[in-house]
C-alpha cells in the first residue's frame, strides 16, 4: 500500500472494520431476506464483496478501509442467505445437517485461503492482482447465483407495506427469550475459535510453548479444519437423534477437554495436531443454535432469526475480544503475548520507543523476560546433560541467579 497502517493499532482497526459491518448488516440482511427473498438479496451481497475486493487491491489505506466495510456487509448477506436457502430448501428433519454443511464450506474456504493465497501472492502474482482477480471471479459467481436462486413468495407480512415494516419480524424474534439463549450459546461456542485461535492461537504456541512459527501456523489451522468436519457431523447426529441439547453439550465438553489438554498437558503427551482438530470438531456444535432459533420462531421470520443470532454472536465476540486481551496480558505477567499478524521487528521497535520515553514498566517486563529466558536455557542444558559452571542457580529475593555459561554439546551459550 502507498500508506499502510504498520502499527498494531492500525492493522487491528483495518481488520475490525469487517466485523463492524458484518454484525450491522446481519440485521439488515435478515429483514431484506424476509421481504425480498434470496434471489434479490444474496447476489447483491456477493457484488458488494466483489467491489470491496477490487477496492482493497487499489493499494491505498482509504480504499482498503472502504473495501473492508463492503466485504463485511456483503459477507453477512452470503452466510445468512445460505442459511435462509437451506431452511427453505430442506425438510426440518435435515435442517441441522444442511446448516452444518453451510458452515463447513465457509471454513473450508478459510483454510484454503490460508494455505493457498500466501504462496500465490509471494510467488506467481502480486497481492494487488490477486484482489482484482478475486473481485472478477466473485462478480461472475454473483451472476450465477442470481440465475440459480429461486424466486421468493411475497406473501409474508414483512414483504408488504412500507420498507420500515420489514424490521417488524425482529420484534417477534427478539421478544422470544429462546432467541437470546441461542445467541448466548453460539457466542460462547464461537469464542475459542474467533478469539482464542484466530487472534491468540499462533502467539500462544510460538511464544508460550516455544513452537516454531511455521509449526504454530500449522497447528492453529487444525481448528478451522476441525470445523469442516464437526459442523456437518454434529448436525447429522443431531438430526439423527432428533434432539439438539445432547449433541450441543457433548460438543461443548469435547471443546473443554481438548482445550484443557492444549493448555495443561506436558509436551509430547498428545500428538501435536490432534487436540486442535478435536477442538475444532467440538466447535461445530456452534451451528446447532442457528437451527434451534429457527425452530423456536415462526416460519415467516426465519431470515430475521438468522440475522438476529448472527448479530448477537459477532457482537458478543467483538465485546469480549478486548476483555480477553486484558486478561491474557494480566496472566502473562509481562511475557510476550502479541497478536498474530504483527511483525516482531515492529513490536521490538515500539518497545524501544516506549523505553526511551521513560516507561518504567517496560524495564520491569524486560527483566521478567530475561529471567524466563535464563530459566529456559538452564532447562535446555539440563535436559541435554550439560550443566552451567558453578552448579544449579540459587533462588533469592531477586529471583533466579543468572548462570554465567551453558555448555550445550560443543556450543557455549552465555546468558
Amino acid at each position: 500500500m502507498r500508506r499502510s497502517p504498520r502499527d498494531a493499532l492500525g492493522v487491528g482497526a483495518l481488520v475490525g472494520l469487517y466485523y463492524y459491518t458484518y454484525a450491522l448488516f446481519s440485521i439488515v440482511c435478515g429483514a431484506l431476506l424476509d421481504r425480498l427473498g434470496g434471489k434479490a438479496v444474496i447476489p447483491a451481497g456477493i457484488v458488494l464483496v466483489a467491489i470491496g475486493a477490487a477496492l482493497f487491491g487499489l493499494g491505498s489505506v482509504e480504499a482498503a478501509q472502504v473495501g473492508r466495510l463492503l466485504q463485511g456487509a456483503g459477507s453477512a448477506c452470503g452466510f445468512i442467505g445460505a442459511v435462509y436457502l437451506a431452511t427453505h430448501g430442506f425438510p426440518p428433519r435435515s435442517l441441522a445437517t444442511a446448516v452444518g454443511f453451510t458452515q463447513c464450506f465457509g471454513m473450508l474456504g478459510g483454510s484454503a485461503g490460508q494455505f493457498a493465497v500466501a504462496p500465490l501472492i509471494h510467488g506467481l502474482i502480486k497481492w494487488q492482482q490477486f484482489w482484482w482477480l478475486s473481485g472478477l471471479v466473485i462478480l461472475l459467481i454473483a451472476v450465477l447465483v442470481f440465475f440459480a436462486t429461486p424466486a421468493a413468495d411475497h406473501d409474508s407480512p414483512a414483504s408488504q407495506g412500507s420498507w420500515m415494516k420489514m424490521f417488524a419480524p425482529y420484534k417477534e424474534v427478539l421478544s422470544n427469550p429462546q432467541s437470546y439463549l441461542c445467541g448466548f450459546c453460539a457466542g460462547l461456542l464461537f469464542w475459542p475459535t474467533t478469539i482464542g485461535d484466530m487472534i491468540w492461537g499462533i502467539p500462544f504456541l510460538h511464544n508460550g510453548l516455544d513452537v516454531s512459527y511455521a509449526e504454530a501456523v500449522n497447528r492453529a489451522s487444525m481448528v478451522p479444519l476441525g470445523w469442516v468436519i464437526g459442523c456437518p457431523l454434529l448436525g447429522y447426529l443431531s438430526d439423527r437423534l432428533g434432539r439438539r441439547k445432547p449433541v450441543l453439550i457433548a460438543g461443548a465438553l469435547l471443546m473443554l477437554v481438548s482445550g484443557a489438554g492444549i493448555f495443561y498437558l506436558p509436551a509430547g503427551v498428545a500428538p501435536p495436531y490432534v487436540l486442535g482438530l478435536l477442538l475444532g470438531i467440538g466447535s461445530g456444535a456452534a451451528m446447532l443454535p442457528y437451527t434451534v432459533i429457527k425452530e423456536v420462531n415462526p416460519d415467516n421470520v426465519k431470515g430475521s432469526a438468522s440475522g438476529a443470532i448472527n448479530f448477537l454472536v459477532f457482537t458478543f465476540s467483538a465485546l469480549l475480544t478486548p476483555v480477553y486481551g486484558k486478561v491474557l496480558a494480566h496472566v502473562a505477567g509481562g511475557g510476550r503475548n502479541e497478536p498474530a499478524g504483527v511483525p516482531r521487528s515492529r513490536l521490538m521497535a515500539a518497545r524501544r520507543h516506549r523505553a526511551c520515553n521513560g516507561a518504567g514498566d517496560v524495564h520491569a517486563r524486560d527483566r521478567t523476560a530475561r529471567t524466563r529466558e535464563r530459566v529456559r536455557l538452564y532447562s535446555q542444558a539440563s535436559v541435554l546433560g550439560s550443566y552451567p559452571k558453578g552448579g544449579p542457580p540459587t533462588f533469592g529475593r531477586s529471583g533466579v541467579r543468572r548462570p554465567q555459561i551453558f555448555r550445550i554439546g560443543s556450543v557455549i551459550t552465555r546468558a
